[in-house]
């Protein structure tokens, strides 16, 4: 245990002792203020007009900005997620010191939890972007909190996911660009999978529909963890990890 937490201090110092962290933050902090400040506009002109037109409104912060907020945050994690994995192993690939790795007295597995554990660690920190936002919430109004924290757990499930599918992918290339591109084809496939399940009813779609993150995702939003979905993620999870784990083992017989 001490091993994966030695290597996810050392790759959160990487991560803050260069750009990458501030830039995805400061990127990420554009992109979801904007939303919020969208999202409450358009919730306060609606209620606005209600009043004047004398109709009741109901004024659901939760369902009218929360849950819109939770799934637009959802869809930055698939432009972000890439961008914190591609880096994971590729740059210790063209950099050389993958072989340092691989001869220090840690277990490839260690490795790999330790990466993964910073780059969950680091998203963690941009959703705490979000959640100064959503603060504001409470002081102007009266939202329940649960929803928003099961919200935040699906989130850290689906990133957790997408983690380390970006990871294994990161393995695989030690040029970080074309491990964030494929990283990002593949988390956008997750995504649109349930596209085909809208349309086709045979047996290969129900599948499709099922692997969507997004389907997975949906419930949380709503406030609801359905052990269906945590077990979804937690596979995802445990699935990436092990392809990294079998590339990296790949690469220590070929060096």
């Amino acid at each position: 245990m001490s091993n994966i937490l030695t290597i996810c201090r050392k790759e959160l110092k990487s991560y803050f002792a260069s750009p990458i962290a501030y830039l995805l933050m400061a990127m990420y902090g554009v992109l979801f203020g904007f939303f919020f400040w969208n999202a409450v506009g358009y919730f306060v002109n609606m209620s606005f007009q209600s009043t004047m037109m004398g109709r009741s409104f109901p004024m659901d912060v939760n369902e009218m900005i929360i849950r819109p907020l939770l799934m637009n945050t959802s869809v930055i994690g698939l432009f972000l997620i890439p961008l914190i994995s591609m880096r994971l192993f590729a740059e210790e690939k063209r950099m050389g010191t993958i072989e340092l790795l691989f001869t220090s007295p840690v277990r490839d597995m260690e490795i790999i939890i330790g990466k993964w554990l910073a780059a969950v660690i680091l998203y963690a920190c941009l959703l705490g972007i979000s959640a100064l936002n959503l603060s504001f919430l409470f002081v102007y109004g009266k939202p329940d909190w649960k929803p928003l924290l099961i919200g935040y757990l699906g989130l850290l499930f689906q990133s957790g996911a997408l983690l380390a599918i970006g990871a294994f992918i990161s393995t695989t290339t030690r040029n970080q660009i074309i491990a964030g591109g494929v990283t990002f084809g593949v988390c956008l496939l997750l995504w649109v999978f349930e596209w085909v399940a809208g349309y086709e009813t045979s047996t290969w779609a129900t599948v499709m529909g099922y692997m969507s993150v997004v389907r997975h995702y949906e419930p949380f939003s709503k406030g609801v963890i359905d052990t269906k979905d945590a077990i979804y993620f937690a596979s995802l999870i445990f699935f990436g990890l092990f392809l990294t784990a079998r590339s990296l083992e790949s690469l220590r017989w070929r060096a």
